[in-house]
């Protein structure tokens, strides 16, 4: 079952540290993961054994009580996760987007008050860009923060919050007009703020409240909420970097690598779709012999293989190319293009092997034949990675006449 994507190239670290998450997806990830789907309920214990694994602080450098692993690394964690379940690695995910921007583009004071609780798992990271009539047009921001003596007084609501409730931690995009005069370029006028809060939803802090959670046709068990800001006080030492402006770039930087984990997670589910779709294959008998005798499902399952391999192959070499500390944005794009409409389209196939079967709650690819749409949309839209790659190939190939 082992032999499709593979990774070249470990380091005998890397390949311990796979080897232990694999081993926790397969004995405590898959065996319960539909059931708790089914039930739309918090994988409470599956974060606890990955906390105690240290995944939370994978990236999060050792001199903040991290592991300091490279963003190969934790995308090939998330792969395996996602393999298992595709919620528990989003809850990951925007934890981890959270603490590379704070690395990236946080002041020492803020990386030094964060880092370690969340290296640890006790301070849970969501982010937060989008809003109601928003979509992929980040530049139409509409909620403000507005300058009153130390502090900030923040009002609008935001949306699509993965770990929304759970969190205490939101990083959130807002638009900030000091400054920055009426004519600004939208993306010049935006800050970051960090803002703390309690878990849980409601009023969870004053002027802060998190109505519920968004029910969903899949990517159950993790909760997405909306944010509401009704007069939340920020002092200024929470403004992300510490300087207003830039919180474009800042979450930019974090949505590029993001768009490798949802990358992997498509790689993950693809695998595990295929792992089903073999396996059912060889199980299941129809003329006389098992399916996977018949040609149809042979191409098939030939085109499934050949797809994820592919898409394991660009998710590596989009990350890698991050951890060179080269601009990845060309290659994160079709990474997470790539793999996100592979993995629908492995799904499927492996749901039609299934035939009937698969239409029934009892077989775990009805699970994920509701998942995988999500990772069309995550992290920025198919037209949207098509527009960057278009974009960076027209730099890069620049017509000389």
């Amino acid at each position: 079952m082992a032999r499709l994507a593979q990774t070249h190239g470990l380091t005998d670290v890397q390949q311990e540290i796979l080897a232990t998450v694999r081993d926790f997806v397969d004995k405590e990830i898959i065996p319960v993961a539909t059931e708790l789907e089914h039930r739309d309920e918090y994988p409470q214990q599956i974060v606890d054994g990955l906390k105690e694994l240290g995944v939370f602080g994978l990236m999060i450098p050792e001199e903040y009580g991290g592991l300091g692993e490279s963003l190969l690394t934790y995308a090939l964690c998330v792969e395996e996760i996602a393999r298992g379940w595709m919620s528990v690695s989003g809850i990951i995910n925007t934890h981890f987007i959270v603490a590379y921007m704070l690395k990236q583009h946080g002041t020492q004071e803020q990386k030094e008050y964060f880092l370690p609780r969340m290296a640890a798992g006790e301070t849970r990271g969501a982010f937060s860009m989008s809003e109601p009539g928003l979509g992929s047009d980040v530049s139409a921001i509409t909620s403000k923060a507005v300058k009153d003596g130390d502090e900030y007084v923040l009002n609008g609501q935001k949306m699509w919050l993965t770990n929304g409730g759970t969190s205490t931690l939101v990083a959130v995009l807002v638009r900030s007009d000091e400054g920055h005069p009426e004519g600004t370029a939208p993306h010049k006028s935006m800050t970051t703020f960090l803002v703390e809060k309690e878990p849980g939803f409601g009023e969870v802090r004053p002027g802060l409240t998190i109505p519920g959670k968004i029910e969903k046709m899949g990517y159950k068990g993790v909760d997405t909420t909306e944010l509401i800001m009704d007069g939340l006080r920020i002092p200024a030492n929470r403004v992300l970097g510490g300087e207003t402006g830039r919180g474009f770039y800042q979450m930019m930087d974090g949505v590029e690598v993001g768009r490798v984990n949802v990358a992997a997670r498509g790689c993950g589910v693809a695998q595990r779709a295929f792992e089903l779709g073999v396996q059912y294959a060889q199980q299941r008998h129809t003329f006389g012999k098992p399916i996977a005798q018949h040609q149809a499902i042979q191409f098939k399952l030939a085109e499934m293989a050949t797809k994820v391999e592919a898409a394991h192959a660009m998710m590596v070499n989009a990350a890698r190319k991050k951890d060179s500390g080269e601009r990845n944005d060309l290659e994160a794009g079709m990474a997470k293009y790539l793999a996100s409409e592979y993995c629908k389209e492995v799904v499927e196939d492996a749901f039609r092997i299934h035939g009937g079967y698969g239409f029934s709650k009892e077989y775990e690819i009805e699970r994920l034949y509701r998942e995988a749409p999500m990772l069309l949309i995550g992290e920025g839209t198919a037209e949207i990675q098509k527009m960057i790659i278009g974009r960076r190939l027209l730099e890069e190939y620049r017509f000389q006449g």
